[in-house]
């Protein structure tokens, strides 16, 4: 198999293992919840999720480490360096250690506020037993299973969900039961930290087992810190990176609360459940294929790597084009049948957020490049898209409520998202001239935005006859999607070079189109 054959064999595992995991652990997640409401509690529930943002605020300090040493391990995978690659992942290893060592540290300390924060909730002794046993099981991660960065850089992501989620499904499965039939909050976490820890040594002996030769020590990567200092100043440029994309993702609920009620919050985190879910889906797909990109530039085909490029902008924008459509005709309704109308947002927000969705996946493909390049060192972007953000939110939530919320986010992101990066990408990194670019994005926007205006006339007759039930509004979206989105594909084949060779790659496809051609 060649390098080419292998990249894709191993993008394709990627993703059908991340499709066969969401699916399952989706339905789980929802019927999970509903027996742990149940039997343990709302109020317990609420605790393991406010101890989960705790843990995940003190886990920023991870922000960034594992996709710069990522970055830096593609190179000697592709030239099969052992040596560099025990180095790296010693470094690794040393760097996790301190990590984990400070986020211990960080979560005694902050556990020392519980009797103030939790006064007058939950027995403060489950707050701590509970509270004790994830920060143990997540500074475990980082002593035993650091490793699992060397498959993701190896494109073999799939290794790490399938251990992950397998362990995950069986633990909730005791999990329903312990708690359908015994009501004990002290084992269902002890079963949570129990089955972390495994999860970890489990992944940790596969990869022992699977490469041999593979010789980490944390002590070694000490020494060798000094040898390798572009680890550390790509990893500072990545934290702010991340740091960025944290605070614009999470930064939502807070304002809403913040200037509107707790009540808007509920409102607006059931259209973000429905999104969050499909983002969530849209990644695992293509995130089977950003190692692949990396591999790809460690090629250092520049032919190539131009070519794939727009093979993934086209079915990117194809995605893109699939879900926000269907989200625009079909989102109100889904809301109707599944809350009611009490919990509308009125169709401005809802532009509004899929304008935000359309940004964040039409960028996807430059963001996949900047990666595989290492391309960080302009952390004054992210400074400016958190000022402009906090700024324009600050000023326009106070007279527009949700919506000076969402135009604050959009108007921060469009200008480095759609502008900035592309330059950047294309300068330093496939150091073609800007103008390419726009040469070849401008068919894809024309192309989309007149769909748009297409879809708009059909949304409202959908709205009009009103759709009460599920059944019907499934029905709707059979009849209308399928042929809506063959239409769209046909279009982008036309008009892109770049889904054309997409097209090349599948050979049935191709030939059907080729003969359709010919007639």
């Amino acid at each position: 198999m060649n390098m080419t054959n292998s990249r894709v064999h191993k993008s394709l595992t990627n993703i059908k293992v991340g499709l066969f995991f969401y699916l399952l652990s989706l339905f789980l997640a929802f019927f999970s919840r509903k027996i742990f409401l149940d039997n343990l509690g709302s109020e317990f529930i609420g605790l393991v999720g406010t101890l989960n943002s705790i843990l995940g605020f003190l886990n920023i300090a991870e922000l960034g480490i594992g996709s710069s040493v990522c970055f830096f391990l593609y190179k000697p995978i592709e030239q099969k360096d052992k040596k560099v690659i025990n180095d790296i992942l010693s470094i690794l290893g040393f760097i996790y250690h301190r990590i984990g060592f400070f986020i211990l540290i960080a979560g005694v300390l902050c556990s020392l506020f519980f009797p103030i924060i939790f006064k007058h909730s939950i027995d403060l002794k489950i707050v701590y037993f509970s509270f004790y046993s994830f920060l143990l099981s997540s500074v475990s991660g980082y002593f035993i299973n650091y490793l699992q960065i060397f498959l993701s850089a190896d494109q073999r992501n799939y290794v790490v969900s399938i251990y992950t989620q397998t362990i995950s499904i069986v633990k909730t499965g005791i999990q329903i039961f312990l708690a359908y039939y015994y009501k004990n909050l002290y084992l269902w976490v002890g079963i949570e930290l129990f089955f972390g820890i495994i999860s970890y040594i489990l992944i940790n002996r596969r990869i022992r087992k699977e490469y041999i030769w593979l010789k980490t020590n944390a002590s070694r990567g000490k020494a060798l810190v000094g040898r390798y200092p572009e680890i550390i100043l790509k990893t500072k440029q990545i934290f702010i990176q991340k740091i960025k994309d944290f605070i614009l993702t999470k930064s939502d609920e807070i304002f809403v609360f913040s200037f509107i009620s707790l009540q808007m919050v509920a409102y607006y985190g059931n259209y973000m459940l429905i999104l969050n879910k499909i983002i969530y889906l849209v990644n695992v797909f293509f995130n089977g294929m950003g190692t692949g990109v990396g591999n790809l530039v460690a090629e250092n085909n520049s032919k190539n790597t131009s070519k794939v490029f727009w093979e993934l902008t086209a079915l990117r924008f194809f995605i893109t084009g699939f879900v926000v459509f269907g989200l625009l005709l079909f989102m109100q309704p889904f809301i109707f049948c599944w809350l009611g109308t009490k919990y509308f947002l009125n169709d401005i927000i809802l532009y509004l957020l899929l304008i935000n969705l359309f940004i964040m996946f039409s960028r996807g493909v430059v963001e996949m490049y900047i990666h595989a390049y290492g391309l960080y060192a302009d952390v004054w972007a992210s400074w400016v898209e958190v000022i402009v953000n906090i700024t324009l939110t600050l000023t326009m939530a106070k007279f527009f409520g949700l919506v000076g919320i969402l135009y604050g986010k959009i108007l921060s992101v469009a200008g480095i998202a759609l502008l900035w990066k592309p330059y950047y990408l294309f300068k330093a990194g496939l150091k073609q001239p800007y103008i390419n670019y726009w040469k070849g994005m401008f068919s894809y926007y024309l192309i989309f935005v007149l769909f748009i205006v297409l879809i708009i006339p059909i949304r409202f007759f959908i709205i009009d006859i009103k759709v009460h039930n599920f059944l019907t509004l499934a029905l709707y979206i059979l009849y209308i999607i399928p042929p809506l989105m063959i239409f769209y594909f046909l279009v982008l084949y036309q008009f892109t070079k770049g889904m054309k060779y997409f097209v090349d790659r599948v050979p049935l496809l191709s030939k059907i189109l080729k003969n359709r051609n010919r007639r």
